[in-house]
């Protein structure tokens, strides 16, 4: 009963605290991102529990939540952000696989991670092992996650087969090519700079090609000599999907991670190899897939293969030049991150 009380008394003191975070109030462009000091820590309830938050990735779904565009509408006013990493800070009743000062890193938040503290449910925070740091941390989660669940639930990728990962050096095409590499595909990738090119090779493609060069496509099948490639995990389909299609092998599968508008495509390139386009969203990701996927993540980490590559690091202030630039940078490089 003591130990209860002295919870709840710690919880009244840390909802006074106040704390910085960025919050929408309205739908819109990268300025609608507003950095407020005045916001009210939030308190851990049962099963929850409240972090200090090192380090948020930052995710295009963010861009278009924000914008208003996404299927998901956020109900504002609200904070963005669901990868975070941090320490524990306080423990609501309920939860006793964690403590206060457990380093950790979540798959989700319930108040948001663009905040110097946020609140999670027990089910989506994990230990964050002592060889990655904060920032590493906040890449793992949405990229780690969103390419298991391409590769094995959406694409029931096998050892033996081929993958060619369409915008292999961001964090979610860098967690595919290590995860692929792992499970014993033969990987291919695609970067648009030569940085990029050269992490995607690190991270464990086999095989990696300029999408820039207009002749791109034609080396790719040269490559597989001209039997196309059983899956392709595709972060931009409104530019890519036509092209993917014809480099495809009999049965092949397109995954469709990422796309920023429509297109066109003719319905005939799928007949003939009998090829199947399929999306994936993490939001969909069941509490038991969850756990299965970081089960098979934390066994890359004790293994030493799965390794987050960190990119662009920005302040918390400078939130809206981070939206502004995973969206219209010039070459995507490793997990965009905030640091607070």
């Amino acid at each position: 009963m003591a130990t209860e009380c002295f919870k709840r008394n710690s919880y009244m003191a840390t909802s006074r605290m106040l704390m910085r975070a960025i919050r929408v109030l309205e739908f819109g462009g990268p300025d609608v991102l507003q950095l407020q000091s005045d916001v009210s820590v939030p308190t851990p309830e049962d099963n929850q529990v409240l972090i200090k938050v090192h380090a948020c990735g930052v995710n295009p779904v963010e861009t278009y939540i924000r914008a208003g565009t996404y299927a998901r509408k956020a109900e504002l006013p609200y904070t963005p952000g669901t990868d975070v990493a941090g320490i524990i800070e306080a423990v609501g009743n309920g939860v006793t696989n964690f403590k206060e000062g457990d380093r950790v890193f979540t798959s989700a938040t319930l108040t948001g991670g663009y905040a110097e503290y946020t609140v999670a449910s027990m089910d989506t925070v994990f230990p964050l092992p002592e060889q990655l740091d904060y920032k590493q941390g906040a890449s793992i989660a949405i990229p780690y996650f969103t390419a298991y669940r391409a590769l094995f639930y959406k694409g029931h990728a096998k050892a033996g087969e081929s993958v060619l990962v369409h915008g292999a050096s961001g964090g979610v095409g860098i967690a595919t090519c290590q995860i692929a590499r792992a499970y014993g595909l033969k990987v291919f990738g695609t970067a648009g700079t030569e940085a990029g090119q050269k992490i995607v090779l690190e991270s464990g493609a086999h095989e990696v090609f300029n999408h820039r060069e207009t002749d791109y496509i034609t080396k790719i099948k040269e490559s597989t000599g001209d039997q196309g490639v059983n899956m392709i995990i595709e972060m931009l389909s409104n530019v890519n999907l036509s092209n993917d299609l014809q480099l495809l092998s009999r049965g092949g599968r397109v995954i469709i991670v990422g796309s920023r508008g429509s297109t066109d495509i003719n319905p005939r390139d799928t007949m003939v190899k009998e090829s199947s386009i399929i999306g994936t969203s993490l939001f969909s990701q069941t509490t038991g897939e969850r756990e299965e996927c970081a089960a098979a993540l934390f066994a890359g980490m004790e293994a030493g293969w799965l390794k987050p590559v960190v990119g662009p690091e920005y302040p918390l202030e400078k939130a809206s030049q981070a939206h502004e630039d995973i969206i219209n940078g010039t070459g995507a490089f490793g997990k965009m991150v905030l640091v607070m």
